[in-house]
């Protein structure tokens, strides 16, 4: 391994190991240089490497230094987005994947939502009220499916809804016209309303079924409207400073 990596990786498990958490500082970089017996370029190379990783921030001056941060959805969506440059991805796939991640979540939030949580999912369906949006598969639906996701305690399925839901988001369009897509907003209006019906009754297995209704016919409206994946180039500066859904209540 390259110096610089090693520096990198003992700094990851002084994180796992619960010595470091979001917020806090990094020894400095004279510290980091004597703690490890390297030079400074190559400690200097290990924190820009944790910093294109999403793990510190770095800043220069006095009072600067390395600060351990969160990575972002945004930087965890980038790298995946660079793996399927080499794949071929389609919305079939997508939806393959939705219908079997959606009606678990909708089952595991059924028991763990707050009431706080459960208001923001009511205020986003109303607030929206039926649009389907002219530019992805689901227009505003897919707000309603990050707060779901985000008040899901498994935070594994949680994460791999929210890639799926930015993949159609980003990368998804439909050829449909302006009638096509009010008929598909309805539809997913309507089953937002009898999901959170059984959000409310905190029963898991209506929920789960009742999603596993709502992706079945999504999808197929989908198909109808001539829905399609773009798999294009995503660069730095296409992605948003913060992602909306990142900024959504954990729960």
């Amino acid at each position: 391994m390259k110096r610089a990596d090693l520096i990198t990786d003992e700094i990851k498990r002084w994180v796992i190991a619960g010595d470091l958490r979001p917020g806090q500082r990094l020894p400095n970089e004279a510290e980091l240089r004597q703690l490890f017996g390297m030079s400074k370029g190559t400690v200097r190379e290990a924190l820009k490497a944790l910093e294109v990783q999403g793990l510190v921030t770095l800043k220069s001056g006095p009072n600067g230094g390395a600060r351990l941060t969160e990575v972002a959805f945004s930087r965890t969506f980038q790298l995946l987005q660079n793996h399927f440059f080499f794949q071929a991805v389609d919305l079939d796939q997508i939806y393959a994947m939705r219908r079997l991640l959606e009606p678990e979540v909708a089952a595991l939030a059924a028991v763990s939502l707050s009431d706080e949580a459960l208001r923001g999912l009511e205020s986003s369906h109303h607030a929206h009220g039926h649009p389907a949006g002219a530019e992805v598969p689901g227009g505003s639906d897919l707000e309603f499916h990050d707060r779901l996701a985000m008040a899901c305690p498994n935070v594994l399925l949680r994460l791999q809804c929210q890639v799926l839901n930015e993949m159609l988001r980003r990368l998804g369009t439909l050829a449909a016209g302006s009638v096509e897509l009010g008929d598909l907003g309805e539809a997913n209006h309507a089953a937002h309303d009898a999901l959170l019906a059984a959000l409310r009754a905190r029963d898991p297995e209506l929920a789960r079924a009742l999603m596993a209704a709502h992706m079945e016919e999504a999808h197929e409206q989908v198909r109808r409207l001539g829905g399609a994946y773009r798999q294009r180039l995503m660069l730095e500066r296409d992605f948003d400073v913060q992602l909306r859904l990142t900024a959504l209540p954990p729960r």
